[in-house]
């Protein structure tokens, strides 16, 4: 039977790359230091203990130094990541992310487990492709170390940048098999409030009914939502297939502004107010959307529409505010 190890497996990516992964049949080790505002939750409270899980509360880094076990995969998900607010205001503190990266990249050039898959970012991408003037798809071909790169995003970009510079090392010079992937905006019933999509529904929710409602920025920058289910489907479906040293884009190639997104959360609440922008708050690059043929290549397509998903959210809303 095949083992993986995920860090950052309790992260809101990772409780569900780990369910996928056990329910496929691998035996899984999580490795998460549970960090305060990562999102990250104890498996206590998102599944039932399995002989094939593992659990270890450690930072991935200090696993790193003692641990000699080999794995047929290893998904690396650890970082700090926040929402928007955080990366703006706290820009400096995903620079632990590169310690964590580099001490990952060094275990497996001397351990060489199977497959490495390097969770990215689209925030990797040259923001100047992400203006309003040029609102350009984001394919993967955009980042290349072979020619002059772009300014990604912010100290998060360039950490998740880096990362990938330090795949391409490792399978040039030590011959391991290593792929990342680059996800856009996902979401989910479960995500941490501390992103857009949860943090919105959660507040049209409350405030239902009202003549007015506000949305992050001016509200007409637009992101490519990606139900999380279709995210881990999109990583099961290609890990074993996407050449070595290549990324992919986890997307689905529809942008959609974050009033539009506030205007089908209140269609399906039942009513519809004047949505408007507050400027006061960061809005982060205009547009964000993902090139999505590299994808088709490999026979992906999101299952889960954007309204699927908001209603899905909402039914979870609905059953806590009964329970409570």
């Amino acid at each position: 039977m095949a083992r993986a190890l995920v860090t950052g497996g309790c992260g809101f990516v990772g409780r569900h790359l780990c369910d996928r992964l056990l329910a496929e049949g691998l035996d899984v080790v999580c490795v998460d230091s549970l960090k305060p505002g990562t999102g990250a939750k104890h498996p206590l409270r998102w599944r039932r203990p399995s002989v094939n899980f593992v659990f270890i509360e450690e930072d991935c880094r200090s696993y790193f130094e003692t641990s000699c076990e080999h794995f047929d995969y290893v998904f690396h998900l650890a970082a700090l990541v926040g929402g928007r607010m955080t990366l703006e205001n706290e820009t400096l503190l995903v620079v632990e992310d590169l310690a964590v990266d580099a001490a990952l990249w060094r275990w497996v050039s001397e351990h060489k487990p199977g497959n490495v898959v390097y969770f990215s970012s689209s925030a990797a991408y040259p923001v100047a492709f992400q203006t309003e003037e040029m609102q350009t798809p984001l394919s993967e071909d955009m980042i290349s170390f072979e020619r002059s790169l772009g300014v990604p995003d912010l100290s998060y970009g360039w950490t998740k940048l880096t990362g990938e510079y330090l795949m391409k090392l490792y399978v040039e010079r030590y011959g391991g098999r290593a792929i990342a992937y680059r996800p856009f905006s996902g979401y989910g019933e479960d995500q941490d409030l501390a992103y857009p999509f949860p943090a919105i529904c959660r507040r049209l929710v409350k405030q239902r009914g009202a003549a007015e409602v506000t949305v992050w920025g001016s509200g007409r920058q637009r992101r490519d939502f990606i139900h999380i289910s279709d995210c881990v489907d999109f990583v099961w479906r290609t890990m074993d297939l996407l050449p070595t040293g290549r990324s992919l884009n986890v997307s689905t190639g529809c942008a959609t502004s974050f009033i539009e997104l506030a205007g089908l959360i209140s269609e399906e609440l039942g009513w519809s107010p004047k949505i408007v922008g507050t400027t006061s708050r960061p809005e982060g690059v205009f547009f964000r959307c993902g090139d999505t043929e590299l994808q088709r290549h490999f026979g992906l397509a999101p299952q889960v529409s954007l309204k699927d998903g908001i209603r899905r959210s909402l039914d979870v809303l609905r059953a806590r505010a009964t329970h409570r």
